[in-house]
């Protein structure tokens, strides 16, 4: 494992999705958490991926394609996530805040959508499912989408939920943050 936020996010999906799964990568920026999903989720399973700039549905399809992996990509915004799929019948929901890398600077995932994803999110979630949570912040982005999704992770009920929220206490900069929940069963 790779000791970073992605791999503690990969490593959590790689020993909670099982074959089967129903997934959501809800920020598909270049494609690669959804084609980890894809294998994790197997031929019989379901993914869906979101992005709101036409170069990240391009990147992950290409790379979906490359790979020989299907998953249904949409160029829409994780905040409608709840448009495809049905109350607590996902296994698991991934996010990646913060910007598309190589992208446009300019557009990042901003605190008031990516609070309303969370929650459309965890209603999304059958129970015993997860979701995992990288947060890139500082630089341009900036700390109130940070903040907001802290914040509002510690209000989660903790009879229906468990969260994880970590931090890298010995580096430098603003490391991205890795959040975990569990949607009790």
């Amino acid at each position: 494992m790779q000791h970073n936020t992605l791999g503690v996010v990969h490593e959590f999906l790689r020993r909670s999705v099982q074959p089967g799964a129903f997934c959501i990568d809800a920020t598909a920026g270049k494609g690669r958490d959804t084609a980890l999903l894809c294998r994790l989720a197997g031929p019989e399973g379901r993914v869906l991926a979101f992005d709101i700039q036409p170069e990240a549905v391009e990147q992950t399809r290409t790379l979906l394609e490359a790979e020989g992996l299907q998953a249904e990509v949409h160029l829409d915004s994780h905040a409608h996530m709840d448009r495809y799929a049905q109350p607590e019948t996902v296994d698991c929901v991934v996010f990646n805040f913060g910007r598309l890398p190589g992208g446009d600077p300019q557009i990042m995932t901003r605190a008031d959508s990516s609070l309303a994803a969370i929650g459309a999110g965890l209603t999304l979630l059958k129970p015993g499912g997860v979701m995992a949570i990288a947060l890139y912040y500082g630089g341009a982005n900036g700390y109130e989408e940070r903040d907001a999704v802290l914040a509002y992770v510690e209000t989660l009920d903790p009879k229906r939920y468990t969260v994880l929220s970590c931090r890298w206490a010995n580096r430098q900069g603003d490391p991205p943050l890795p959040v975990l929940i569990w949607k009790e069963g």
